[in-house]
């Protein structure tokens, strides 16, 4: 018995897979930013804190 008509997808074009390694070729400038001082000093201050000290 076969499928019926609805059943039956159109073969895909690859779109997505396109985009996809599009936005992998792009810079990852998107995703990583680069941390100034002040993200070492928020770093500290965390450690500091999670350590139990308080001053």
């Amino acid at each position: 018995m076969s499928r019926h008509l609805a059943d039956h997808r159109a073969r895909s074009t690859g779109a997505r897979v396109k985009h996809f390694l599009r936005l992998s070729r792009t810079p990852r400038d998107t995703w990583l930013r680069a941390r100034g001082a002040s993200g070492a000093a928020r770093l500290v201050q965390f450690l500091r804190i999670e350590r139990g000290r308080t001053v």
